[in-house]
């Protein structure tokens, strides 16, 4: 499972997997820059060209990506929907289905509570993946608590 939580600057990104014995596990995480200086379509074909390259490498099954909120600045949810729509067309090139969560909905399946701190989520995803500290940067944190969301989501719904 990959989780992307998108942006133009700085995209985050966690591969987590389910192993034998129902337990989560980090394969990855990570960022991807982009730089403020060069043009916006350039780093969109950077963004694409990275996310794609993840995809490759870890072969998930699917993609969990974290929707758009839009707040307050209009430049902010505009450039981040750009960063959606590269990270979309990397999953699309290489038939990999997308699923999609508000901040709220991971918050939820993170911690159970949908307006938690990041500062909780990021811990109880340390606590899910039994790791010594959060992963970092918080942008990568935030790929893998959306990864970590899908899978407890999948999980609840293939229980019931």
């Amino acid at each position: 499972m990959l989780g992307v939580d998108p942006g133009t600057a700085t995209t985050g990104y966690g591969v987590v997997a389910t192993r034998t014995d129902g337990e989560f596990e980090l394969l990855a995480c990570g960022v991807v820059r982009t730089a403020a200086h060069v043009a916006m379509h350039l780093r969109l074909q950077e963004l694409f060209r990275d996310l794609r390259a993840i995809i490759r490498e870890f072969r998930p099954d699917e993609m969990a990506v974290e929707k758009l909120f839009f707040g307050r600045n209009v430049t902010t949810a505009i450039s981040v929907g750009q960063a959606r729509g590269a990270i979309l067309l990397a999953a699309a090139e290489e038939a990999l289905p997308v699923v999609e969560y508000t901040p709220a909905e991971v918050k939820q399946a993170i911690s159970g509570y949908g307006n938690a701190e990041k500062r909780q989520v990021q811990e109880m995803v340390r606590q899910v993946l039994h790791l010594d500290a959060p992963p970092q940067p918080d942008d990568a944190a935030d790929g893998v608590a959306i990864a970590v969301c899908h899978l407890q989501s999948a999980r609840y719904r293939n229980w019931q």
